[in-house]
């Protein structure tokens, strides 16, 4: 719940705001890993946290996601799992073995993430931002061909394949809401800029084509 709160904290970015808003997500996603993520690591530390996954793992998806998606907003890069990992690290009691995200994990918060980014994309349109629109479209395109040549060989991918079928409707959104302004940006100048709130073009500028 509270990694979802990051999430909802980062989609008000903005280019007036960007600074404001990423400096209070930090401190929250923070908040969540020295909160809460360290009451996790205090009460399966030492244990074959392994062997529990099961119930604490939506958690952990949510917080991967949360993480990933202030990280990109940020620089423009993944968060990749070794870096998530060293920096649980200081949460965990150094004489027992260490909580770390697994693979299978990451890889579905990765999944949830690429919906995040749709969202973001489509926001980004609407105020006109269609360049960095079309970044994050490569960005998730990136992601899904690479997941596409992983996904087969995951022995405990049910889960997973489930949310790649929703990953290429991402894409696929993404992708078309990028043609739309940029190849047939013309069509839609009677749409451009007004009140219409059944067209994602609200309020977009012309482009050059």
């Amino acid at each position: 719940m509270n990694s979802k709160k990051v999430i909802f904290q980062v989609h008000r970015i903005s280019k007036a705001n960007r600074e404001e808003v990423l400096e209070k997500a930090e401190k929250d996603l923070a908040a969540v890993r020295d909160q809460h993520i360290s009451r996790l690591v205090k009460e399966l530390q030492g244990t074959d946290f392994w062997k529990l996954r099961r119930a604490y793992s939506p958690g952990v998806q949510e917080y991967v996601e949360a993480a990933t998606f202030f990280k990109f907003c940020q620089t423009g890069t993944l968060l990749n799992l070794d870096e998530i990992n060293a920096s649980l690290l200081p949460l965990s009691d150094p004489s027992l073995e260490p909580l770390q995200i697994n693979l299978l994990d990451y890889l579905l918060g990765l999944a949830d993430l690429t919906g995040e980014l749709m969202r973001l994309a489509i926001g980004r349109i609407s105020d006109g931002e269609v360049e960095y629109s079309e970044r994050i479209c490569r960005f998730v395109r990136d992601i899904y061909r690479e997941l596409t040549l992983l996904v087969p060989l995951m022995d405990d991918g049910s889960d997973m394949k489930t949310k790649m079928d929703t990953m290429l409707q991402s894409v696929v959104k993404r992708e078309n809401a990028c043609f739309s302004v940029r190849v047939r940006g013309s069509e839609y100048i009677p749409l451009l800029g007004s009140s219409d709130p059944s067209s994602f073009l609200v309020g977009v500028s012309d482009v050059e084509l």
